[in-house]
Order: structure tokens, then sequence, then C-alpha cells
């Protein structure tokens, strides 16, 4: 009965220190086999690669929108000068 209480309070440990379920080697959990630890570095390079690609496209979407925003304040910008009506010169008063 201890062992199981024990296991069960490393299972609760475990789940609070590594949501992700990632195996911690430590002295409640046997090492694992090299084959086991070679598949673990392929799953994270995996997932590793898939979040590098993600964060590029999220880069590039922040910089289109930013050219966006530049073009549509230009086009603003220009609409707004161009509704204006001209500013009269201290010689046309004089006429």
């Amino acid at each position: 009965m201890a062992e199981d209480s024990s296991k069960e309070l490393f299972e609760f440990f475990q789940k609070m220190w590594n949501p992700m379920s990632f195996p911690i080697p430590g002295m409640f959990q046997p090492t694992m086999s090299v084959e086991e630890v070679e598949k673990k570095i392929v799953e994270l390079q995996s997932v590793e690669n898939w979040l590098k690609m993600n964060l590029n496209f999220v880069q590039m979407t922040v910089k289109t929108l930013e050219m966006q925003k530049s073009a549509l304040q230009t086009i603003q910008e220009s609409a707004a000068a161009t509704q204006q009506p001209p500013k009269k010169s201290k010689d046309d008063s004089r006429s």
C-alpha cells in the first residue's frame, strides 16, 4: 500500500511539474533505453520544427498587416489632403 501511495504522489508531482507528460528520469522512474531517448528526441525535433514554421507564419502575417496599415494610412492622408480647400496665399488676398 505504501508503494501505491508513493507512486500516486510521484504521478501527481510529475503532472504538476511536467504537464506535457514528457518522461522525467529520476529515482522513482527507471532510466529509459537509448532507443526510447532517440525516439523522444525525434518527436521533440518534429514539434520544434512545427513551432518554428508557425512562428515564421505569424511573423510574416504581422509584417503583411504592418504593410497594409502603412498603405491605408498613406491613402487616408492623401485623400484628406485632396479634400481640404487650397490655402490662399498673401498675393491672392490683394487682388
